[in-house]
């Protein structure tokens, strides 16, 4: 995992704005005691959470998105570590690891693909060294017995998440085979054909290559969806998926009975757990919509989900602070602050 960068308790409290009389989160957090030792360090760790970030738009990029999904960590970073310290959240029951760095190859494509269609076949190709480090680094968390919380890139990382958690929960004794579930709040279903890796296809990846089981999505948009994916999702069994016209225009269920369907779904096994910020109404997303599910909707998918499962991980991605395109707003930080204690809260509870 050579692109992995490990944080020392100095980088988390410079991001840190002490004061006298309080205490914030990132004063709590734990951190690996040994880089050179982290599976020995994750392991001996007390703490049930494991949070790292993979600040990258490699994916997007080679699914046709705006680039900017690597813009949100740093910025996330500044609002968890300085949320209060208290009775409802501790800070000690997480450990940061740190974020993976993938700028060297978007450098290299930058520097040297010849025209957008190699450029797209680069950023795809480029995704499968992201697969693999980020599966290793999953695979060693899960195999501690420990929940991955994991925040930015695209959302081709749940292929690596899913598989990683998949073989890591199986090698911890959690799960027959190496195969997990999940449920996923989002606009898209990333279900896409298997053309080369990229952000819109993690979930098919999965599922061929026998790592995912069940899959809902819940808040689907019906104009995003393309009739090819359409078709074998109604065709599968194992995938399920509630429209947002069926949960907010049509009034066919709530949206916590959407929810409650997709853990009912997958209760089976463990699960992975997706948020892809292009589902929340006026997010800053590599897909950003004028229409979804609103902040406080996302809150309590997290929260219903983490205390109704058994989650494999938690995963919010797409999220941007600035795209590409010109286009910023720093809010989503502080959301998904929200988003990754609301989680902690409901599943330590």
């Amino acid at each position: 995992m050579k692109h992995l960068k490990i944080y020392s308790k100095q980088d988390i409290l410079s991001l840190t704005k002490i004061r006298r009389y309080e205490t914030k989160v990132g004063e709590r957090l734990n951190v690996i005691f040994d880089p050179a030792e982290l599976e020995k360090s994750i392991e001996g760790s007390a703490s049930k959470y494991v949070l790292f970030g993979i600040p990258e738009d490699l994916g997007a990029k080679g699914n046709f998105g705006i680039g900017g999904t690597d813009t949100l960590w740093i910025p996330f970073l500044q609002s968890f570590f300085n949320l209060q310290s208290n009775d409802f959240m501790d800070g000690n029951e997480m450990l940061m690891i740190g974020h993976f760095d993938f700028g060297d190859l978007q450098f290299l494509i930058d520097t040297t693909a010849k025209g957008d269609d190699e450029r797209i076949e680069a950023y795809r190709h480029a995704v499968n060294t992201i697969d693999d480090e980020v599966e290793k680094l999953v695979k060693i968390i899960t195999a501690a017995k420990k929940i991955p919380v994991v925040v930015g890139g695209g959302h081709n990382n749940s292929y690596p998440l899913i598989k990683g958690a998949a073989k890591g929960w199986h090698k911890a004794g959690k799960i027959p085979l190496a195969q997990i579930n999940c449920i996923n709040l989002d606009a898209h279903a990333d279900y896409r054909p298997m053309e080369g890796r990229h952000s819109g296809n993690a979930f098919r990846y999965a599922e061929e290559d026998g790592y995912l089981q069940k899959y809902c999505v819940i808040g689907l948009h019906e104009n995003y969806i393309p009739q090819n994916s359409w078709v074998d999702i109604v065709n599968n069994p194992f995938i399920d998926c509630i429209t947002f016209e069926d949960i907010f225009v049509h009034d066919k269920r709530t949206f916590l009975q959407a929810v409650a369907h997709a853990t009912g779904f997958t209760e089976d096994t463990i699960t992975g757990i997706d948020i892809d910020l292009d589902a929340i109404q006026n997010t800053l997303s590599s897909a950003m919509t004028p229409v979804g599910v609103s902040p406080v909707h996302a809150r309590q998918y997290v929260s219903f989900a983490a205390a109704d499962t058994k989650p494999a991980y938690l995963y919010i991605c797409e999220g941007a602070t600035r795209l590409n395109d010109g286009r910023s707003d720093s809010s989503s930080a502080k959301l998904i602050s929200y988003l990754v204690s609301d989680f902690v809260k409901a599943h330590s509870a």
